[in-house]
């Protein structure tokens, strides 16, 4: 059983968990340019994500784990009001509803390529709530990193400037958002072990995406008013409800659940590294369905890049 539990924490471990959720979030990517150019609203793209996910959540915690647990995550929620919103809207309401409005300019590939700026981002987060970090790890980052920029580089065409502009800077303000967000829930849980509280809920990886939803219920409401969106049609409806499911539910559950069995900050990075394999998955997507093309000889030397620093950054201390 102890070994058993040892392998469980391992890097190759959470690097198996962290890629599993990797792939599930990549159709974010690939459903939402569908949306995008079926003229969905970018706002109900998230929006509509945000009630489905509270609507499935408050449905399984009701059923599998019975009322009276589903009322201590409501108390957790209002108790801990001003965090979980703040935490909520950084974390999902700023990082989403930027990757859906990134949707409506650039393809799938592009929006899931400049994603991966995310991996720099990460550190500077880490670095930000007081983490060291050795410099393998800086080194590694950079060169994963490196290889995405050559995947990016492979498709760049100067003739299509402003949908890369377009597509690009809310998807690099959103790589802030996303793992400033999931640091907060991670502070926050190591902050009430060191006082000696009882975590309760939050222990429940599901718990905590749940509370990073509902805390974000206020950031959408304004939103709504100040995109002035409009209304979805039947077929907006039943793809966001495939994404939170899917990306919302399973990928997010999965990236937390990786996230906390970290216990040194270059685990956490090893984690967060994981997500540069979304590129991957959305080539591999839009090769698939919609018929792109294989990548040229630069994007097959950024993908080699990239799958080695993944590699060398799991043997990394």
């Amino acid at each position: 059983m102890n070994k058993f539990k040892k392998y469980e924490h391992s890097p190759s471990f959470l690097l198996f968990i962290g890629l599993l959720s990797s792939l599930f979030f990549t159709v974010t990517f690939l459903i939402n340019r569908s949306i995008s150019l079926d003229g969905g609203h970018w706002f109900y793209s998230g929006g509509l994500r945000l009630v489905y996910a509270i609507a499935f959540f408050t449905f399984g915690f009701i059923v599998f784990k019975g009322m009276s647990y589903f009322k201590l995550i409501i108390k957790e929620y209002l108790g801990n009001f001003i965090f979980w919103t703040v935490a909520g809207s950084i974390g999902f309401g700023g990082f989403y509803s930027l990757l859906c409005y990134s949707a409506s300019f650039s393809p799938a590939w592009i929006v899931a390529t400049t994603w991966q700026i995310t991996i720099i981002s990460s550190l500077f987060v880490l670095t930000f709530f007081g983490k060291k970090l050795s410099k393998k790890i800086w080194f590694f980052t950079i060169f994963i990193f490196t290889g995405i920029i050559l995947v990016n580089l492979s498709h760049f065409e100067s003739s299509n400037l402003e949908a890369l502009f377009l597509g690009s800077i809310p998807v690099f303000v959103a790589s802030f958002c996303y793992p400033i967000g999931n640091q907060m829930v991670w502070e926050e849980k190591k902050k009430r072990k060191e006082k000696k509280e009882d975590l309760g809920v939050i222990n429940n990886s599901f718990v905590k995406v749940f509370l990073l939803v509902l805390g974000s219920f206020p950031f959408w409401i304004i939103l709504y008013f100040l995109s002035d969106p409009v209304a979805p049609n039947t077929s907006q409806y039943i793809s966001v409800a495939i994404i939170t499911i899917i990306s919302g539910i399973l990928a997010t559950s999965l990236f937390l659940y990786a996230r906390s069995q970290a216990t040194t900050s270059s685990t956490l990075m090893i984690v967060d590294s994981t997500q540069s394999s979304q590129v991957f998955f959305a080539l591999g997507g839009e090769m698939l369905f919609l018929n792109a093309s294989l990548p040229n000889t630069l994007g097959l030397i950024g993908i080699a890049i990239t799958i080695i620093g993944l590699i060398a950054i799991t043997k990394s201390k």
